[in-house]
């Protein structure tokens, strides 16, 4: 399970050393450590990291099929974690070592920069390959961090961008060596921590206030 720790005034959380896939407990788990960091005091900033193959490899398909009944309250909580991750009052930053997939690579595009490993691993939009079309507030989500060529190409054609093409398109802000992906990360951050509190939460909730609204709709979120 996820694990968050703090090292001065970086919170840096842990997605696991699996496929890190969106099951409820892993879902409820990252939500709380969200919670904590956008609750604590003072200069602050926070790093998403995992260890081994993946980032994240998205929803957990296996769980969703096995409660097929739930579907919507699922896309919910994914949509509620994406909302609160976007507007946290703190600068973010992903800290790509493995793989990236489909709701794995959206939830990257909700921090405010990413790191990724150069000669290795993948991030990809795969859902025109698997047949699982974008929600509104994903598309609203993935639409609006990247260029509209980029999210045209990533988004129809479920291209695999490694880390050099992710930087040059703009996907990711940095492309580095294995061994340096979570410190570039961390670095990032700890240079922005000063700009943690209520006016950064105030100008994300503002600058994406459409993508916003589309992830909190809980009336109609499969669109």
């Amino acid at each position: 399970m996820p694990t968050l720790d703090r090292h001065d005034n970086v919170f840096v959380l842990d997605l696991g050393d699996g496929e890190n896939r969106f099951h409820p407990d892993w879902l409820a788990s990252v939500d709380a450590a969200l919670e904590e960091v956008e609750k604590a005091e003072g200069p602050r900033a926070l790093v998403t990291a995992a260890t081994g193959k993946f980032y994240s490899n998205g929803l957990d398909l296996d769980w969703l099929f096995a409660h097929s009944d739930r579907h919507r309250d699922y896309v919910v909580s994914v949509h509620g974690l994406f909302a609160r991750l976007l507007s946290l009052p703190a600068i973010t930053v992903a800290a790509l070592q493995g793989h990236t997939f489909a709701a794995g690579a959206m939830f990257s595009l909700a921090h405010d920069f990413r790191v990724m490993r150069a000669d290795r691993g993948y991030w990809c939009l795969p859902e025109a390959d698997i047949n699982i079309p974008f929600t509104p507030g994903m598309s609203a989500l993935i639409q609006a961090r990247l260029a509209p060529r980029t999210a045209h190409e990533a988004m129809l054609t479920a291209r695999r961008y490694g880390g050099t093409d992710a930087a040059a398109a703009g996907v990711v802000d940095r492309a580095v060596a294995e061994e340096a992906v979570r410190a570039t990360a961390v670095e990032i951050a700890q240079a922005q921590v000063n700009k943690a509190g209520d006016t950064l939460g105030t100008i994300k909730a503002r600058m994406y206030a459409p993508v916003l609204a589309a992830l909190r709709d809980t009336v109609n979120p499969l669109g």
